[in-house]
């Protein structure tokens, strides 16, 4: 992610705000924030130690889990911290670099979760209608492939959004009305032309959408037939 310092901007720190129009009360809102990324942290890598330790475990659904567990853990560990110290301690100052990163690791992360759900809905559907044939069809190496381009796919697609960003010149405006570095909010930020940086945010936005609703078994699943002898 060093190439994401490689920015010509004028500024070189962005003001993250937390959320807007309840500053005053950014304390007590940390609490439960905290809370939950705890309590979310501590079920996510409960799951990855007994998964690991637990040999009958070893199987591709409770792979797929460990997968969803450590894209969890990997999303919210992007904004969570960043987000308590604004709450906390009023640090709100984020460098150019490390609001791309954040960016980065958001959406891509936010893709593999989709990723991983569709191969889930794939496991239980040919769990559902081929139970026979699961061993044979989802073995932990096929769920380990497919699980390796759940990977890949976002990172490709996620990757030239920071990129493009991180050309783009940031004038005095650096203030962002969000407790994370989103997208648009960043692009608003340049006093350059973010034509091609908004137009492949939505693209990209579409074809990860339309890639998860083509592959979903949900349109495969065979209507339920009717018994002819209670007709």
């Amino acid at each position: 992610m060093a190439v994401f310092n490689l920015t010509s901007s004028e500024t070189s720190t962005f003001i993250l705000t937390g959320i807007p129009g309840l500053e005053a009360s950014h304390v007590w809102i940390a609490i439960p924030f905290s809370m939950f990324y705890i309590i979310g942290l501590l079920g996510n890598f409960t799951i990855l130690f007994v998964v690991g330790r637990e040999q009958t475990l070893h199987k591709p659904m409770y792979l797929l889990l460990c997968i969803l567990a450590f894209i969890e853990i990997s999303t919210t560990t992007s904004i969570m911290p960043k987000a308590l110290c604004i709450f906390w301690f009023n640090l709100k100052g984020i460098t150019v670099g490390g609001c791309l990163t954040q960016m980065f690791f958001l959406y891509a992360g936010t893709m593999m979760h989709s990723a991983v759900l569709v191969t889930m809905a794939f496991d239980r559907y040919i769990a559902i209608c081929n139970p026979l044939r699961y061993t044979t069809i989802l073995t932990n190496a096929r769920i380990a492939k497919l699980g390796l381009v759940g990977l890949i796919r976002p990172v490709l697609f996620v990757l030239p959004m920071p990129l493009l960003l991180s050309r783009q010149p940031f004038c005095a405006n650096n203030v962002i009305h969000h407790m994370h570095c989103d997208h648009m909010a960043v692009a608003k930020m340049s006093c350059g032309d973010i034509t091609v940086s908004r137009t492949y945010g939505l693209v990209a936005a579409f074809v990860v959408i339309g890639w998860s609703l083509t592959l979903s078994p949900i349109h495969t699943i065979p209507p339920p037939r009717s018994n002819p002898a209670k007709a």
